[in-house]
């Protein structure tokens, strides 16, 4: 993501109004992209607008929601991504966005898309539904957001009415029960070596819940693509984190 000059006009996300606030953002924006900040701040979920509500299962999807394709960047439940957003069919969905609900879906482009990215590439059919957190329109059109993960979804068929993807979608809650919740806490060590070793060795934060911790090292340990998409895919966060620990193995070397 790009930043930009850091005094920027800011449109609220939690008003359809998108009432301007003038704020010192960019920094913080580009900083939330580095695993350690989305790791080291417990408190962080907390300071999100009211209107989201992080527990699994308590998230209702529209039936139509407009969906961001890329090849290379996902998101997971519960977990903050920041977005450079610049294309005009995209800054069109941000608009729509910011005047409705504020969700976004966000879907992987699959191997291939080179040759119709300008167009309707096929995507993988399970994403991940955000809701905008942070948003910072640049004087040239351009966005800077802040998307958090809500719930995964299946895309079961694609609407074409607007020139940004819209997608007919029905969400796949991941809910977790008290066997799943202590097989992760069994985990947890082995999980924590994984962000370790990304970030040179600080442990993750005690406060971080597990399933926020198997979800924030998913979206971004280094792996590739695929490896991702496999583990947004999987049932849990207790097959999700099992995966992550096969895939990085004892040493949490990434993989290649």
């Amino acid at each position: 993501m790009q930043t930009a000059h850091p005094a920027r006009r800011r449109r609220d996300p939690r008003t359809t109004a998108g009432r301007e606030r003038v704020r010192t953002t960019a920094r913080g924006l580009a900083a939330t992209t580095v695993l350690a900040c989305l790791l080291a701040a417990p408190g962080a979920a907390a300071a999100q607008p009211p209107a989201f509500d992080p527990v699994p299962g308590a998230v209702a999807l529209p039936d139509v929601i407009p969906v961001f394709p890329l090849p290379d960047v996902m998101l997971f439940p519960n977990v903050s991504r920041p977005l450079h957003i610049f294309e005009p069919r995209y800054r069109e969905m941000v608009a729509d966005a910011l005047e409705g609900d504020g969700l976004i879906g966000m879907v992987t482009l699959e191997p291939g898309y080179e040759a119709d990215y300008e167009g309707r590439p096929p995507i993988f059919r399970i994403g991940c539904a955000g809701r905008i957190t942070e948003v910072e329109e640049l004087p040239d059109g351009r966005y800077l957001i802040v998307l958090r993960g809500l719930v995964k979804f299946r895309v079961l068929d694609e609407d074409r009415s607007r020139p940004y993807r819209l997608a007919r979608v029905e969400a796949l809650p991941e809910l977790v029960d008290d066997a799943e919740l202590t097989a992760l806490g069994e985990l947890r060590p082995a999980l924590e070596t994984i962000p370790a070793a990304a970030r040179n060795g600080a442990p993750a934060p005690a406060a971080l819940p597990d399933e926020d911790l198997v979800n924030g090292i998913a979206q971004y340990a280094p792996m590739a693509p695929g490896a991702r998409q496999r583990l947004l895919e999987a049932p849990g966060p207790l097959a999700r984190a099992e995966a992550l620990v096969e895939l990085f193995g004892a040493a949490a070397t990434p993989p290649r």
